[in-house]
């Protein structure tokens, strides 16, 4: 197993995970055609303040990106950080 950090879509839980010290930071997702609906994105208390949900929601854009796939945040965390990262604007629905 690598130490590296990993990003990786669970199609069996439906989350996309990002998995960093031996710690996973997962975003819950609903999908429907195209459009992948976020309700939920949580990171371990351990990882929590030191940017791993960031990594996780970069590493989902750039797979929505890649897939053409748009993205409903309906997490307020995940909402919040399309806010911020307005330059993911053409993968929002």
């Amino acid at each position: 197993m690598s130490d590296l950090p990993q990003f990786r879509d669970n199609g069996d839980l439906q989350r996309y995970e990002w998995a960093e010290d031996g710690l996973t930071t997962f975003a819950e997702y609903r999908r429907s055609g195209d459009r992948v609906l976020i309700p939920h994105v949580e990171a371990p208390p351990p990882l929590r303040g030191k940017g791993a949900a960031d990594r996780l929601m970069r590493a989902i854009s750039a797979h929505a990106r890649q897939q053409r796939l748009m993205i409903i945040p309906l997490c307020g965390y995940a909402h919040a950080w399309f806010r911020r990262h307005s330059e993911n604007a053409d993968i929002l629905e």
